[in-house]
């Protein structure tokens, strides 16, 4: 998978949990029971509102944040506030050995789907609750989100653009999440270090307006400087004044060669025809048209047919297109090989160790996705061809090696979405776009 960062400049990832994990280590460690072997999975009961599928995202995350998942004095101290001296002292030495295994990154995903199998002690499974979730449920709701945008952009050039609106150590995150989902480029320099994003960005309204004086503003002057600065592949910002006149004047001082022009308000449809009718009478029929302004899959969608060639997408992506979460849950299913399961209304969960399957046909259609019990014979595929779902992550605390890298994940989610029946590319309501079928 190659170096993955943690993209939040922390040297321990200990902290990144709930209380209660810790609390429910001591009384374990005092009962005797801590030790006992058991497995917790990962999934989602149900899609966001209107979602036939999501996207896996964030394992190379939570991979890198497991190794850091130790317990330094600054650890130690503050959880010695609430916890015994024994608990402090197992934590001092805590390290990871059991096994992990789950969906590659990049892999879709349905109703029940087991995400993420983790297998190892109670104790040392249980602290992991907050921190896979917290990486799982951030990471696939802006993949899933992205991923209906990458769609609905039907091949056309995707800038991520929304580090200002979430939060500053979820932007590279974020960035990460799209590019893998699709995007092209983020904006976002932070994605650039830790992740290997490619980059992209111009200037703001504010740069035009700081070319201003007392016998008014001079667009001209704005523009000249930053075609001097950045070259003439660069993208002019024409929407400061009047867009007629700043597409004129885009032209005029760096000629039909320019690289593109931004749109970032107004009615994106009615103007992109409208500037493209312009720049092609001004000889500058390669410039390209970026469209930007709060953008979500919807608006995205109906500007299709329209003549715009690149999309940069910011508030409705870092927030999930409102499904700010994957609502996957973290669930013990056995414990010594018993299977166990939650029964309260309307968060039931399954026991028992589970493995997935996929079946699909040969024209590589998905038809099905079947959940059996771990111990149970893989089943038959009645004329598909079957797929496992589950690769190992984690093998007695280690990383295994070659898996996925990021650009590698994002050719499974683009090989992925062009396997989805024709109707689970829709963006309106309807059931998940493949049934999960549960085995017992």
């Amino acid at each position: 998978m190659g170096a993955v960062k943690i993209a939040d400049g922390l040297d321990s990832t200990a902290l990144l949990t709930d209380q209660y994990e810790l609390t429910m280590l001591a009384a374990a460690l005092a009962d005797g029971s801590a030790h006992r072997r058991c497995t917790f999975e990962v999934f989602a009961r149900r899609l966001p509102h209107g979602r036939r599928y999501g996207v896996v995202a964030g394992t190379g995350r939570l991979l890198a944040a497991l190794r850091e998942f130790r317990f330094g004095e600054p650890e130690l101290e503050i959880a010695a506030r609430f916890l015994d001296a024994r608990t402090v002292e197992w934590l001092r030495d805590y390290r990871f050995t059991g096994d992990i295994d789950g969906y590659r990154e990049g892999e879709l995903y349905f109703p029940g789907s087991p995400i993420v199998t983790v297998r190892g002690s109670f104790a040392e499974a249980v602290v992991l609750e907050t921190l896979i979730l917290s990486i799982y449920n951030h990471d696939s709701a802006i993949a899933s989100a992205a991923a209906r945008m990458v769609s609905a952009a039907g091949g056309r050039r995707m800038i991520e653009m929304g580090s200002r609106r979430t939060h500053e150590l979820a932007a590279p995150a974020s960035a990460r999440a799209a590019y893998l989902a699709g995007f092209d480029a983020t904006s976002n320099l932070e994605a650039a270090r830790s992740f290997g994003v490619p980059t992209a960005g111009t200037s703001a309204h504010a740069f035009t307006l700081l070319h201003s004086g007392a016998d008014g503003q001079h667009e001209a002057e704005a523009f000249r400087s930053q075609v001097a600065a950045l070259g003439i592949g660069t993208t002019l910002l024409v929407d400061t004044f009047d867009i007629t006149r700043g597409v004129a004047t885009a032209i005029e001082v760096a000629g039909p060669e320019l690289g593109g022009v931004r749109i970032d308000s107004g009615d994106l449809g009615v103007l992109a025809r409208q500037v493209r009718d312009q720049l092609d009478a001004l000889g500058a029929t390669e410039t390209r048209i970026v469209v930007s302004g709060d953008l979500d899959e919807y608006a995205i969608a109906s500007l299709r047919a329209e003549p715009v060639d690149v999309y940069g997408v910011g508030t409705s992506l870092v927030t999930g297109s409102g499904a700010p979460t994957a609502g996957m849950v973290y669930k013990l299913v056995e414990v010594e090989g018993i299977p166990v399961a939650k029964r309260s209304s309307h968060k039931e969960s399954r026991g028992g160790t589970k493995k997935a399957v996929r079946l699909v046909r040969r024209t590589g259609t998905l038809v099905e996705e079947i959940v059996y019990p771990a111990d149970a014979q893989r089943p038959e595929p009645n004329g598909h061809e079957v797929r496992d779902l589950q690769t190992p992550l984690v093998r007695a605390g280690s990383v295994v090696d070659g898996l996925p890298t990021l650009q590698e994940s994002r050719e499974l989610v683009a090989r992925g979405l062009v396997s989805l029946p024709w109707e689970g590319l829709k963006l309106s309501d309807g059931d998940p776009a493949i049934p999960t079928t549960f085995v017992r």
